[in-house]
């Protein structure tokens, strides 16, 4: 079973609240889901959101909207992973973060892909940020139960269960996991599209806008052609760009 788990809270300190905010009319978590279940690999969509009060209505949108959730730690969020994975009865877990409302559930396919042609632990596309060469807001990471299993059994620091695929990648067990990196045909880690700041909204908002005029569903490539095309909207950001805001570590903001 191939299990997409979203992670979602309200409590993002940059930006709360963002992952309900509208996106031209619908609900960015909705716009996302949406999304994401047109990918022709996975089986299930859960958001995992935390026990906080204040993440009951991250539970009550998906209640209402047919959504599988699961609920567990505010910042153990390995541990939130490996529990929602073992209730969902997961054998392959893609992991997406909320403030990517603009995946393209074909690079979602092809990081899958990766992973099983290649029997791997774990496939990424954007980690280690150096030799990326997707944008910031088209991250996906595929891991097994098994290495799941291990990291929440293994890992101990604050980082490692906070973020969930740090043990896999960037610490001394790097090697003892079998991982790869997903290639492009073009290098666009240049650009940005993920939702961590109020002008990043900005830049989703004038995307989605740009492929409504087009009549366009926003593929990886249709969306860099209107960034390109409007260099307006990336100025919009420009001063996250490996900046002060730039996280392509995928953090508990989401």
């Amino acid at each position: 079973m191939i299990v997409a788990i979203i992670q979602a809270r309200m409590g993002s300190t940059r930006l709360p609240g963002k992952v309900l905010m509208d996106l031209n009319g619908i609900p960015m978590l909705q716009y996302q889901v949406d999304r994401v279940v047109k990918s022709k690999l996975i089986e299930q969509v859960v958001v995992a959101t935390s026990t906080l009060p204040q993440d009951d209505e991250i539970a009550t949108f998906c209640k209402k909207n047919n959504i599988a959730f699961f609920r567990g730690s505010e910042n153990d969020v390995l541990s939130r992973y490996y529990e929602a994975s073992v209730e969902y009865k997961a054998d392959i877990i893609v992991r997406l973060t909320a403030d990517c409302p603009l995946i393209d559930p074909a690079v979602i396919d092809m990081t899958i892909g990766l992973f099983t042609k290649n029997s791997l632990d774990y496939s990424v596309n954007t980690v280690p940020p150096a030799t990326s060469c997707f944008p910031d807001g088209s991250d996906v990471e595929v891991f097994s139960i098994q290495a799941l299993e291990r990291a929440n059994q293994e890992a101990t620091s604050k980082e490692d269960r906070e973020h969930v695929t740090f043990y896999f990648w960037k610490s001394e067990k790097k090697d003892t996991f079998k991982i790869a990196q997903l290639g492009n045909h073009e290098n666009w880690s240049k650009y940005r599209f993920t939702v961590d700041y109020p002008e990043d909204y900005e830049v989703v908002l004038k995307i989605d806008q740009g492929l409504k005029k087009r009549n366009q569903f926003g593929t990886l490539e249709e969306i860099i052609n209107i960034l390109i095309e409007h260099p307006e909207i990336v100025d919009l950001n420009s001063k996250y760009y490996f900046g002060i805001g730039w996280n392509k570590q995928g953090g508990i903001e989401a």
